[in-house]
């Protein structure tokens, strides 16, 4: 049987990566992004030309500008904010990427071409958007997740092993509410987001070996 305090620090340790792997990415990507808008802007692009000029070794005019610093500010500010946004707010604007790659190779060389895009920005698109999902769903997206990583308790509940209780193990309604605050206390403290009463359950729940005793610990702060 896996010992409850060794899983709760290896999940903790895990979280910790986690949020880390996602806010630097979003930053990262975010900077990117505002360094390619902004020098759009510096050259004064005409903000709907469909011809384009090259930033970066790629077409852009002012909308597609504007555009990538919007993006920029909303992965920056989900970076800062936390891992867990930066994972979901990774994830969406990786969609919107490839959305954007398909639906303007559809309108190269025509008058609806409002983005400047040629066939480079059609690839550098699908690239950043295929990054971009993998970063957000990196340990957090999978059908086997281990057993410190904290999506796991979110999606499974904490669930103890077969051996810490006799019969089978059932958990009523309040039980799984307790287990997934639980959870959410455990992702807070590694990210470092805790309240002083969640701090201050995760660590006395953690001295204990079996589930059950770690909610009883959990609850008798209630």
């Amino acid at each position: 049987m896996s010992d409850p305090t060794e899983v709760t620090t290896r999940r903790l340790s895990t979280a910790g990566q986690l949020d880390l792997v996602h806010r630097v990415g979003a930053g990262l990507l975010g900077l990117g992004l505002a360094v390619f808008g902004v020098l759009g802007f510096v050259d004064r692009l005409e903000f709907f030309s469909t011809e384009g000029d090259p930033v970066l070794g790629l077409p852009s005019n002012g909308l597609l500008s504007t555009i990538s610093i919007v993006t920029a500010v909303v992965l920056v500010l989900a970076a800062a904010r936390g891992g867990r946004l930066a994972s979901t707010v990774m994830i969406v604007v990786g969609v919107l990427f490839l959305i954007s790659a398909f639906a303007n190779l559809a309108v190269l060389d025509t008058e609806y071409n409002l983005l400047a895009f040629r066939l480079p920005n059609v690839f550098f698109s699908i690239a950043a958007g295929l990054l971009l999902l993998l970063l957000g769903a990196y340990g957090r997206i999978s059908a086997g997740l281990p057993e410190d990583n904290p999506y796991r308790v979110e999606r499974y509940g904490d669930e103890p092993a077969a051996n810490d209780l006799e019969g089978p193990y059932t958990r009523t309604a309040e039980e799984i509410a307790t287990d997934q605050e639980m959870a959410a206390a455990e992702r807070a403290v590694a990210q470092h987001a805790a309240t002083p009463e969640q701090a201050e359950r995760v660590a006395d729940m953690a001295r204990f070996r079996t589930h059950e005793d770690r909610r009883r610990a959990w609850m008798r702060h209630s």
